[in-house]
């Protein structure tokens, strides 16, 4: 699962979390369950108010709201993050 921040006018990413990064899920962790998704919530918050960000808007790409998406946005709004 990937979670990006872009910044639409200057078309750039601002931040970024994924369970494909090793120091989180490293080799023999599951990476593919609602625990998972919302570490990754947890970390974007983190990172995106490091750059001062805590306004944004989601874009679900389709995606029902449900399950391992509903747990990213849920850590992510816990973190600090205001959708």
């Amino acid at each position: 699962m990937y979670a990006q921040i872009i910044d639409d006018t200057a078309s750039r990413t601002v931040a970024s979390a994924s369970t494909l990064e090793k120091d989180l899920f490293g080799s023999g962790k599951y990476a593919g369950n609602c625990a998972a998704a919302a570490q990754i919530g947890k970390l974007i918050a983190e990172r995106a108010l490091e750059q001062g960000i805590r306004k944004v808007v989601f874009d679900r790409a389709g995606y029902q709201h449900h399950g391992r998406v509903a747990a990213l946005t849920g850590a992510a709004r816990e973190g600090g993050l205001e959708f």
